[in-house]
Formats: C-alpha cells, structure tokens, sequence
C-alpha cells in the first residue's frame, strides 16, 4: 500500500523516532509502514489520520481506483 507518511513527517521535520513516540509505535514500524513493507493496523491507520488532521484515503492509497 502506497502512503505519504513519510512526506507528512517531513513537512513537519519530525524524525521517524519522534513521528513513532508520538503513536506510541517503535521507529522501526514507522519506517515499515513508510517503505510499505508493512501495512498498518486500521487503529494505527485512524491514529495517524488524526495526528495528521487528514482522512485516512489522503495518507493511504490501496491502489484500487475508485471511478467506476
């Protein structure tokens, strides 16, 4: 799954360490889930939505297009 935590993180120049204390996740799941080795749990996804201030589908991308 394709994301732009990595870029949201930057605009606010936090450190993946500093982004995971803030979800209470470790440094190395924040750089899982930004490489998209991993695919976050739908609680963690709701919590980065909300530290973010943004809709879950601004951050996350499935891949699936929604025209239909």
């Amino acid at each position: 799954m394709k994301n732009r935590l990595k870029v949201l993180r930057a605009e606010r120049d936090w450190s993946q360490a500093e982004l995971a204390g803030r979800l209470d996740v470790s440094r190395q799941a924040v750089n899982a889930i930004e490489t998209g080795k991993y695919d976050p749990s739908l609680p963690l996804a709701f919590k980065i939505a909300r530290l973010f201030e943004q809709p879950i589908e601004e951050i996350f991308d499935d891949g699936v297009d929604d025209e239909r």
